[in-house]
């Protein structure tokens, strides 16, 4: 009989050395996952780590700025009633220290204006003489003398007609003679070509017949070229000879007939004149004061346009640069840039953020490479316009479009002579608050 080995192994069972290993294992993670859990309830939470970190106090702000002079860079040009004039002589240099009052630069339409200020003051004398004598009374040398003086007038407007309508009829005749004498050299050039022409015609049908040589037939198509071209030169010269004689008459017709206004209108004031001094009257008194007083004011007019032909610098400072120099029409830029440079400023940009942070009176630190060591600085005030950044960091992952108030720093002495020669220099403000 075979044995019943199913029923023996269920009465004597031995585990496996693979099933102790497994035992094993499972046993130490179970103690592993009580001891970590045990750490783990041991340590604080993170609400209690966060509630234990401190966050630090915010004591400077940080931003970007420019150096300026007071005032900032103002550019000097000329009044606008000298727009379109040149710069006679420049007066100053780059870097040069410049007073209040001091002349920059002088145009070219000073010596017309003085003339016209010397006119005026004339003017002013004529007028004064003239209210003398309407004072004092008329006299008979008066009378003759005015009388003579219409006399003169008249005689020279006669004369002075007499010699323009001289000179109009003398250039007449002379573009009448220049225009005939150009007439026929024309009509003798365009004989000269017509006579090539038919040279030329004959000499190209030897010339293709093979009776003549390509030199030959070449000379008498040049000679047609050259006639031909002196015909349109002459005919140029025609054209020109007409349309300048045309306008020098023109011109000449036009000075006559203002010698003959102006020499009407002489004679009319004389006229006026005669008839004012014949009979004193208060009334003549009266206007002969108003033409004094209406020459002092021209006179005062004058003075005024003759010291708008010097450039006057309206503060003290140092010539940044120079747009205008000597002989140059006045630039759209203006003469000269200008900044009182004894007074330095930092202009910083804000972020509108941290613009509530920042008051007048607070100390500034401000570098750049470009400046040996710190400047040192106050808020003096902060602008009231939040507009778009200016000044952009040269790190390309910075905000570039930021909105930013601008606040100006005053510099101390010193620092303002260490920032003289740096207007518009980038710097990088530190504000403490």
């Amino acid at each position: 009989m075979v044995p019943d080995s199913t029923a023996k192994g269920s009465a004597f069972f031995k585990p496996s050395s693979r099933q102790l290993i497994l035992l094993a294992v499972a046993t130490s993670l179970a103690i592993a996952g009580t001891k970590a859990y045990k750490f783990w309830q041991s340590q604080p939470s993170e609400t209690t780590l966060t509630s234990q970190v401190s966050i630090p106090q915010i004591k400077t702000v940080t931003a970007l700025g420019r150096l300026e002079p007071k005032g900032k860079a103002i550019k000097l040009s000329a009044p606008a009633s000298s727009q379109g004039s040149r710069v006679e002589r420049l007066l100053v240099k780059e870097g040069d220290q410049v007073k209040a009052g001091q002349a920059i630069a002088i145009l070219d339409n000073r010596d017309r204006l003085q003339a016209a200020l010397q006119e005026a003051e004339e003017a002013v004398k004529v007028a004064q003489i003239n209210l003398a004598k309407v004072q004092e009374g008329a006299k008979v040398g008066e009378i003759e003398a005015q009388k003579a003086e219409m006399a003169r007038i008249q005689a020279q407007t006669l004369g002075d007609e007499r010699q323009q309508r001289e000179t109009v009829t003398r250039l007449e005749v002379q573009w009448q003679g220049e225009k005939t004498a150009q007439q026929a050299t024309i009509k003798k050039l365009e004989a000269e070509l017509k006579n090539a022409q038919v040279e030329f015609q004959r000499y190209q049908q030897l010339y293709s017949e093979g009776a003549i040589s390509q030199s030959l037939f070449d000379d008498k198509r040049l000679n047609v070229d050259t006639i031909t071209q002196q015909l349109s030169e002459a005919r140029a010269i025609l054209n020109r000879i007409d349309g300048t004689g045309r306008q020098q008459i023109t011109e000449a017709k036009t000075v006559l007939a203002r010698i003959q206004a102006t020499g009407s209108q002489q004679a009319n004031v004389a006229a006026a004149t005669l008839d004012r001094i014949a009979e004193v009257r208060p009334v003549d008194v009266a206007g002969a004061k108003a033409e004094v007083r209406r020459a002092i004011a021209a006179a005062k007019q004058a003075k005024a346009n003759l010291a708008q032909a010097y450039v006057i610098s309206p503060q003290d400072g140092v010539i940044f640069d120079i747009y205008t120099r000597s002989g140059e029409m006045v630039s759209s830029d203006g003469i000269v840039e200008i900044g009182q440079t004894k007074q330095m400023y930092a202009v910083v940009e804000i972020y509108q953020s941290d613009v509530s942070k920042v008051q007048p009176q607070q100390r500034v630190r401000i570098s750049s490479n470009s400046l040996p060591g710190e400047l040192l600085g106050t808020v003096d005030w902060v602008g009231w316009k939040v507009q778009q950044q200016n000044i952009i960091n040269s790190d390309p992952t910075e905000n570039i479009d930021s909105r930013v108030v601008e606040a100006h720093v005053q510099l101390d002495d010193i620092s303002s002579q260490k920032a003289a020669k740096f207007t518009n220099l980038q710097v990088k403000a530190v504000i403490e608050l």
